[in-house]
């Protein structure tokens, strides 16, 4: 049975519920808000860098030598001759920039970008010889000490695969298109 002094007007959980709830609806809006309005915008803000980057190394392969005779590819890789895998690797990095910047195919050029980066990240970027995963650790670095240099390409591998599991985005060439389809249907 409830005190009868009992009033729900003082109660500190009503207090302490109704200060929460100050605080608290805030936020929601704002998040709300967000997702409402720029939730388009993180696939683009990934896209724009990662295309940069990627557009950046084939242009500088387009007017550079071709530097891929020196080095030991991967099976089935190494089964290319070396002017073979660098046309394809500069086309791609030319070509998927592109499509990632106007956010077409973006599932599909973020998978050939990921695979284009796992073969750089062994080729070129991994440190040629460790023993300990201290020293592995060394080559998280952005410059080559003599331990690798895999930190920037690792980072493009997470960006790449958030593309791949998110998509384009709201602010893409795929979501217009995508809503063509949905109004001729």
């Amino acid at each position: 049975m409830m005190n009868e002094s009992y009033s729900s007007t003082n109660c500190e959980v009503c207090t302490l519920h109704k200060a929460t709830r100050g605080l608290i609806e805030p936020i929601q809006k704002t998040s709300r808000w967000f997702e409402n309005n720029a939730a388009g915008f993180a696939p683009l803000l990934l896209r724009l860098p990662v295309a940069y980057e990627f557009l950046d190394a084939g242009l500088e392969k387009l007017s550079g030598e071709n530097w891929f005779a020196d080095l030991a590819f991967p099976f089935p890789i190494n089964l290319l001759p070396p002017d073979v895998s660098w046309e394809l690797s500069m086309g791609l990095e030319i070509i998927a920039p592109i499509a990632l910047i106007l956010g077409w195919a973006t599932r599909f050029f973020s998978f050939a970008l990921i695979i284009l980066t796992i073969v750089a990240i062994a080729v070129v970027h991994w440190p040629a010889e460790w023993h300990t995963l201290a020293q592995l650790w060394q080559g998280y670095a952005i410059t080559d000490q003599g331990y690798g240099n895999y930190k920037l390409p690792l980072m493009y591998l997470f960006m790449l695969t958030s593309l791949l599991f998110s998509g384009s985005g709201r602010l893409s060439l795929d979501a217009w298109l995508e809503s063509i389809k949905s109004n001729n249907t």
